[in-house]
C-alpha cells in the first residue's frame, strides 16, 4: 500500500506536495519521493525514510515548478532500499514520471511484452516501473509531437487493456500536465479535489481525501473505477471513462486499518464504517455470550479505537485506554520482518496496569494478521494483573494473502490459515476470541455507499475480483512473501547498494 499526490497549480508544486504526503505516511513508511516540472525539466528527490527525512530545505528550494507527483512507498514483494522509492521516469515519449499503488497481477507477461515486442528495458524488478512503461508505450504509439487529452485517454485505454490487478496512478508528463487513473474495479483509492486562488484554479489528486482537507482543496470526488482525469499546463481539467466494463469493487480492507478515519472513499465514511464495524462486533459477542462477564473494554491503539469505543457503547461497559502508544514508532503491519515487528510492539506500547489489575478485559483490534503481536499485546495485559482477556477483531480472520497491493505475508504465515476460531485462539493465548462475521463488515461499508457492486474481500474469502489469481500465482508470491524470502532481499540490497539504474536524486 502506498499513498499518491498528483498536483497542478500556480505556483511552486513542491512544498504542497511535501504536506500532502506527510498527511499520507500512514500509508508507507519505507520511502518517499517528489518529482516536479519546470521549463521543460525534471527535479526529483526520492530516498528511504519518512518524508520529514527525506526531504530537508535545500531539496526542497530544488523542486521548482508549478506540476509534480509525489509518493509514499510501502514495500509489497518484500524489497526495499532507495532504487524502488518512487516516482520512476522514462525520457520517451516526451518525459513521463509515475507514482503507482497497487500490484499488477500479470506484471511478468508484461515484462516479456516489453522487452520483446516493445523493446523497452526495466531497471527494476517493480511492477510500478512495469505500469509506467506501458504507458509510455502506448502514448507513444500514437506518434503525436505534442500529447492532447485525448491522446492521454486513449493510452490509458491501451494501459486498462493490458494490465491486470489493482492498481492506482498519477503520471507527470512534462510540460503537458498531470494524468491519474484507477484500476477497472476501482480496488485501490484515488480522488480529486480543486483549490480557488486570485490565479486560477489549482488541482490535486491524491490517495485519500484527508490530503485534499488538510491543503484547502474542495473534493470533486473520487475517481471513478477506469477513468482517467488529465489536468493540463494551463489548469484545464478533462475526465473520461477509460474501460470497457468499469465496476467498483473497493478494497475493504482499507476500511478496516489503512485509511484514515478521517478519509471519505467512494462517498464512505471510515469513520462512521469503523463505528459500525464496533456496533456489529458488539451484536455477536451478545448472540454469543449474552451473559458475558467483560468489565472493560480496551483498544489497540490507534486504528481500533474507533471500533471499541462503538463496542463499549454497544455493550453498555466502560471503555478505557489501556495501551499508552509511542508515537514514534512505526506501524507494526508496515515493519518487514518478524524480528522487527517483535521488537517494535513492546516499543510502541505500554500498558497502564491500573485499568487491567483483577478485571475481566476486551481488547479490540482491527484485524488479526499474523497473530504474533496480539499474542504479546495479550500477554502484556495479563502481566499488569488482568484476570481474563478476551480478543476482539473488528474484521473476520485473515486466511488469504493479498495480491492487489497489501503486502499480506504468506498464507501459511497467516494465523488463521487452515485452523478454526478455537485453534487460534489457543495460538495467540486468549480466554475467548470474536472475529467479525464477513457479511456484517460487508454491510458496515455498503452503508456508506449502497450503489457499489461488492467489495474486494479476498484476504478474508479468497475470491479474487479480477479473475486471472490461480494457485500457481499465489504459490509464486509466497516464495516471494514470506520472512524468510524478505530478509534474503534486504541482504541482497544491502550487499549490491540501493542504485539500480539512472540516480537522479537531488543532494
Amino acid at each position: 500500500m502506498c499513498g499518491l499526490v498528483g498536483l497542478v497549480g500556480k505556483g511552486t508544486a513542491g512544498p504542497d506536495i511535501y504536506d500532502a504526503l506527510t498527511v499520507l505516511q500512514h500509508r508507507g513508511q519505507d520511502a518517499a519521493g517528489i518529482m516536479t516540472c519546470h521549463g521543460g525539466r525534471f527535479t526529483q528527490r526520492k530516498s528511504e525514510g519518512l518524508v520529514r527525512d527525506v526531504f530537508r530545505q535545500d531539496h526542497m528550494q530544488r523542486l521548482k515548478g508549478p506540476m509534480g507527483i509525489g509518493h509514499v512507498r510501502y514495500p509489497t514483494a518484500g524489497s526495499s532500499g532507495t532504487a524502488l522509492a518512487q516516482p520512476f521516469y522514462v525520457n520517451s515519449p516526451y518525459g513521463i514520471a509515475l507514482a503507482h499503488n497497487g500490484n499488477l497481477t500479470n506484471s511478468e507477461q508484461l515484462t516479456r511484452e516489453l522487452f520483446q515486442d516493445d523493446l523497452r528495458h526495466l531497471n527494476t524488478d517493480s511492477d510500478s516501473e512495469v505500469l509506467l512503461n506501458v504507458f509510455a508505450h502506448e502514448l507513444q504509439t500514437l506518434g503525436k509531437l505534442s500529447p492532447t487529452a485525448e491522446d492521454v485517454f486513449q493510452a490509458v485505454t491501451a494501459v486498462h487493456r493490458r494490465c491486470r490487478g489493482g492498481y492506482a496512478a498519477v503520471a507527470l508528463i512534462v510540460d503537458y500536465g498531470v494524468v491519474g487513473f484507477r484500476d477497472p474495479l476501482g480496488i485501490r483509492p484515488l480522488v480529486v479535489g480543486v483549490r480557488q486562488t486570485d490565479a486560477g484554479d489549482e488541482y490535486m489528486l491524491a490517495s485519500e481525501s484527508v490530503a485534499l482537507d488538510v491543503l484547502g482543496f474542495r473534493m470533486l470526488g473520487d475517481v471513478a473505477p477506469g477513468e482517467a482525469v488529465f489536468i493540463d499546463s494551463r489548469g484545464a481539467m478533462y475526465r473520461r471513462q477509460c474501460a470497457e466494463n468499469p465496476q467498483l469493487r473497493p478494497c475493504i480492507f482499507e476500511h478496516v486499518y489503512f485509511a484514515r478515519p478521517d478519509s471519505l472513499m467512494d462517498g464512505i465514511s471510515v469513520y462512521k464504517t469503523r463505528m459500525r464495524q464496533g456496533e456489529a462486533l458488539a451484536r455477536k459477542v451478545l448472540r454469543e455470550r449474552p451473559d458475558h462477564d467483560i468489565d472493560v473494554v480496551i483498544p489497540i491503539p490507534d486504528t481500533s479505537r474507533i471500533a471499541g469505543q462503538a463496542l463499549a457503547s454497544e455493550l453498555g461497559i466502560k471503555f478505557r485506554e489501556g495501551f499508552m502508544k509511542n508515537r514514534y514508532i512505526g506501524r507494526t503491519f508496515i515493519m518487514p520482518g518478524q524480528s522487527q515487528r517483535k521488537k517494535s510492539v513492546r516499543q510502541k506500547l505500554n500498558p497502564v496496569p491500573l485499568e487491567f489489575e483483577g478485571k475481566n478485559v476486551m481488547l479490540v483490534d482491527d484485524s488479526i494478521v499474523r497473530g504474533t503481536t496480539c499474542r504479546q499485546i495479550i500477554q502484556m495485559a495479563r502481566d499488569a494483573g488482568a484476570n481474563k482477556v478476551y480478543f476482539a477483531s473488528a474484521a473476520p480472520p485473515v486466511r488469504y494473502p493479498n495480491v492487489y497491493g497489501i503486502d499480506m505475508p504468506s498464507a501459511s504465515e497467516l494465523i488463521a490459515h487452515g485452523r478454526t476460531v478455537a485453534e487460534v485462539c489457543d495460538a495467540i493465548g486468549a480466554d475467548w476470541l470474536v472475529y467479525q462475521d464477513l457479511d456484517d463488515l460487508i454491510n458496515c461499508s455498503r452503508e456508506g455507499n449502497k450503489s457499489t457492486m461488492g467489495f474486494d474481500c479476498s484476504v478474508f474469502n479468497g475470491e479474487y475480483p479480477t479473475g486471472d489469481v490461480d494457485q500457481a500465482y499465489l504459490e509464486r508470491i509466497e516464495a516471494l512473501r514470506n520472512d524468510d524470502a524478505q530478509s534474503r532481499s534486504r541482504a541482497r540490497v544491502l550487499a549490491e547498494g540501493t542504485v539500480v539504474g539512472i540516480h537522479n536524486d537531488v543532494s
